[in-house]
């Protein structure tokens, strides 16, 4: 009896061990929560805005937060939520919850936030001049050296980069879509909206300044992105109330109706156009 006994207790033993390595390996793989701000372990794409730096950022205090359920840019920062979301680079759309975002510790250091010079010699000889700094992810708009104009831009990613150098914008066109790509749900051509023309390589492929998605980080196949809420409503019903329009802005003020006649949305040859500058290097991340 003493035998099976003993047996019986190694049975228990090897039963509460094995149970206990089960359960250690589970919680392991498949972490439920996360202490500090970072990626969700259930968010795929693990978006952490944090962890991409900008060289103009080395000055502003600022924090990590984590997005909770039910959290959105209006409902944490208020009437300060542009400032946020022009600080990330990031568009309301992109805003959700498992990804973490950079909050500056105080709001009013941001609100006229711009990483490129308020005056820029080489733009002083030109009427319209514009400037695009990929490692800022940030485009600024000149008349003869003075910024008149600047907004946060999406450029291309690594593979598909932004071409740097010199340009002029050639074409406009109010109602461009992309004849390469379509949207997320392959219903239709990408809208570009607003759309500048500043470049064409060697295999034919247009570059151009437009309306698009901002998902806080380079991330386009080589055009430059701006805001347009108004586009993003129209295709994805989203935001319901359009505030941000970087490119409704720059399209007018770089190729409007008061310089360049009626603009009936068809694709328009421009002379003289403002010179495009495209300079830097793809963000680090740490």
């Amino acid at each position: 009896m003493r035998y099976s006994h003993m047996r019986l207790s190694h049975k228990l033993v090897l039963i509460g061990l094995f149970t206990s390595v089960f359960v250690g390996l589970t919680v392991l793989r498949t972490p439920s929560m996360t202490h500090e701000p970072a990626a969700s372990p259930s968010d795929t794409s693990k978006e952490d805005l944090t962890r991409i730096e900008y060289p103009s950022l080395k000055q502003i205090r600022w924090h990590g937060h984590f997005i909770q359920p039910d959290q959105t840019l209006e409902s944490l920062f208020g009437d300060n939520w542009i400032s946020v979301a022009r600080f990330n680079r990031i568009d309301r759309r992109h805003v959700y919850p498992g990804m973490t975002i950079k909050v500056p510790d105080n709001l009013e250091e941001i609100r006229h936030y711009c990483p490129l010079p308020e005056q820029y010699e080489p733009a002083k000889r030109h009427e319209k001049y514009i400037l695009v700094d990929i490692t800022e992810q940030w485009l600024a708009a000149y008349e003869y050296g003075k910024r008149v104009f600047s907004a946060p831009a999406a450029t291309g990613k690594l593979t598909t980069e932004t071409p740097v150098g010199m340009f002029q914008i050639s074409t406009r066109h109010l109602t461009h879509t992309s004849s390469l790509y379509k949207t997320a749900n392959d219903e239709e051509q990408y809208p570009m909206d607003n759309a500048l023309r500043f470049y064409i390589g060697p295999d034919n492929v247009s570059y151009w300044l437009h309306a698009r998605d901002l998902p806080g980080k380079p991330a386009s196949h080589g055009c430059i992105g701006l805001y347009d809420e108004d586009m993003q409503k129209r295709v994805f019903n989203s935001p319901q109330k359009p505030v941000l329009r970087d490119s409704q802005l720059l399209y007018e003020w770089a190729a409007g109706e008061d310089e360049y006649g009626d603009d009936y949305g068809d694709s328009d040859e421009l002379e003289d156009g403002p010179i495009v500058e495209v300079r830097g290097t793809l963000p680090q991340y740490i």
